[in-house]
């Protein structure tokens, strides 16, 4: 790449280098010449293909892309038209990173040599986890005043329905007794089924305090062993300098121990021989969003994985997975993961699903604790 030099008073002024510029973008960026070698790139680039920029400098660009990816269709359009294209949505496979990651892609050529490309990859998942948490929310909001429907007109007759059954078994003859146990035990299905619903109508703020999630994650393993996933293999992948989490305690634990039981159900369900679940937890820096009822943007760089191997969620399925009443199990009520999703966002979190056969990742993103808020206590510091 070449850049204009400072004038005089840039320089006197301490302008940046062009170069300090560039590495500051938070999107790769390469430069690739007529034969398709890496001849420059950012830190961005470096982190989303996990190798270092001396690496990729000695490989041409098929090394880290694979054969016939959209990227190449787009700079050879370039090459052509000598201006500039763009490509949105595009799946760029990564071998080393593994799997496909959703990216517009900007390509451009230089000025001094149209055969020399500036290619900028912009990944589309961040913005794509906001707008689903987004969803989520909303579809959340119209739960609440469901529940809360059903929770004033539904269990007070409910309640006459299993009290009368209840008086009929002790009355009828054994041939007719099981008609009204069968009542009473759908009345009292019902009724937890809105006792679950009424969750969503709590609008308590949620008391939060410095947390050590790895804390959190083996005491849900622990329970997870003990009970519903006795013979799973479990493995994990900690950043043991990770940060505090800002949270509420319990209630991460009800999330995690969530989303360990569907990883585990769902493995089963598959008939998997070699049962896994992966949890891991790492820092990534960088991501910010705009919270409801401030104007503050806040930084979650925290992120915290679920993975497990079994049968993956299917693409029909996967944008609609944390919406109320959507559900792959035969007698699931759809709720859990609409729960989890309002949890984490009353947590100042947001979470997301990708999934594939043999690899199914809930990944939650939160905001890391910077100070004590006054009046609260801590909880599990790290």
């Amino acid at each position: 790449m070449s850049y204009s030099a400072k004038s005089g008073a840039d320089a006197a002024r301490g302008a940046p280098r062009p170069e300090a510029l560039v590495n500051a973008l938070p999107h790769p960026v390469l430069a690739v010449d007529a034969s398709d070698t890496v001849v420059a790139a950012n830190a961005a680039a470096e982190t989303f293909f996990q190798v270092s920029v001396a690496v990729l400098q000695r490989h041409g660009l098929d090394a880290i892309i694979p054969f016939g990816s959209p990227l190449f269709e787009v700079m050879r359009a370039v090459r052509e038209r000598a201006a500039a294209v763009s490509e949105y949505r595009v799946a760029i496979g990564t071998p080393r990173t593994g799997g496909e990651r959703l990216v517009d892609i900007y390509v451009s050529p230089l000025v001094e040599d149209p055969q020399v490309l500036v290619i900028m990859l912009h990944e589309r998942t961040i913005a794509e986890k906001f707008d689903r948490q987004l969803t989520h929310r909303a579809s959340v909001r119209s739960v609440v005043g469901l529940a809360s429907m059903l929770a004033h007109e539904i269990k007070n007759p409910l309640s006459g329905i299993r009290g009368a059954a209840q008086l009929l078994e002790s009355t009828i003859d054994d041939n007719d007794r099981p008609l009204a146990t069968l009542i009473r035990e759908e009345t009292d299905r019902i009724v937890k089924l809105v006792d679950r619903m009424e969750v969503f109508s709590d609008r308590r703020p949620v008391e939060r305090a410095a947390i050590n999630i790895h804390v959190v994650l083996d005491r849900v393993k622990r329970l997870a062993q003990n009970g519903f996933a006795r013979n799973m293999r479990f493995v994990e992948e900690y950043d043991p300098s990770l940060p505090p989490v800002f949270a509420n305690q319990d209630q991460l634990v009800q999330v995690f121990l969530n989303l360990v039981k569907n990883a585990a159900e769902a493995v089963q369900s598959s008939g998997e021989p070699d049962g896994e679940i992966i949890l891991s937890t790492a820092f990534r820096p960088g991501v910010r969003m705009s919270i409801p009822g401030s104007s503050e943007r806040v930084s979650l760089p925290l992120e915290f994985c679920v993975k497990d191997n079994g049968p993956g969620v299917s693409e029909d399925l996967l944008p609609h997975l944390f919406d109320p009443f959507v559900t792959t199990k035969p007698t699931g009520s759809g709720l859990g993961l609409a729960l989890v999703a309002k949890i984490v966002g009353d947590n100042g979190g947001v979470i997301e699903c990708d999934s594939r056969p043999r690899r199914t990742t809930f990944r939650i993103l939160m905001p890391m604790y910077t100070g004590e808020p006054e009046g609260s206590a801590s909880q599990g510091k790290a």
